[in-house]
């Protein structure tokens, strides 16, 4: 497979959507992988756009096929990536690029993680994340506490992640997400690699 796969984490609220619209006529073609999960859509949601929404029973069966990249229990509810649509487009050559939690990431990182750059996106501080929870107005008091609680588990992983993307001005970190970008793409994978040092020593005189 020839394309690389960039793997974003990182709270919600930190603004990975918005740099990622901002960034997309700068890092050439890429395909966003689109999770499956078991929980209703919101008000406004589009099934195949923001999510594939399935029910409790499928995702299960598929999970026993082993049709997911990575899944994992967010808040009661399933999320995963499926398989298939990763692998066609990173045998055309794209960038394929993830938004998935600290589990998804360690899973991704065991079946594909020489293919794999990841960089985790955060505000500056807890605080500015409750303050962006809260001003949009979209989810419920405890929602919000538990988006918090979960932010504060999840950055014990920073470490885990090859780049951290601070989004405290959205020009810069939209910038450094377009590095990061291009820096996936330049990654060669094992089998590239191998296949490299063959032909490097294939091209030497032979007398």
């Amino acid at each position: 497979m020839s394309g690389a796969i960039l793997i974003l984490s990182g709270p919600s609220g930190a603004g990975k959507s918005t740099i990622i619209q901002r960034a997309e006529p700068l890092i050439g073609d890429f395909y966003f992988s689109i999770s499956t999960t078991t929980r209703p859509p919101r008000e406004g949601e589009v099934h195949g756009v923001d999510y594939y929404f399935t029910d409790k029973e499928s995702f299960e069966r598929d999970i026993a096929a082993g049709e997911f990249l990575e899944y994992a229990q967010v808040h009661g509810n399933y999320y995963g990536t499926s398989l298939k649509p990763v692998r066609e487009a990173l045998e055309e050559g794209k960038l394929v690029i993830f938004d998935i939690d600290v589990q998804g990431h360690r899973l991704a990182r065991a079946k594909m993680g020489d293919l794999i750059t990841s960089a985790f996106i955060t505000p500056p501080t807890i605080a500015e994340l409750e303050r962006r929870l809260l001003s949009r107005s979209t989810d419920d008091p405890e929602t919000v506490r538990r988006r918090l609680e979960n932010a504060k588990e999840e950055i014990r992983a920073l470490e885990e992640y090859d780049f951290l993307i601070i989004n405290d001005d959205l020009d810069r970190a939209t910038e450094e997400f377009v590095t990061v970008a291009k820096a996936a793409r330049l990654r060669p994978g094992h089998e590239a690699l191998r296949r490299f040092r063959e032909s490097w020593l294939a091209s030497g005189s032979r007398s």
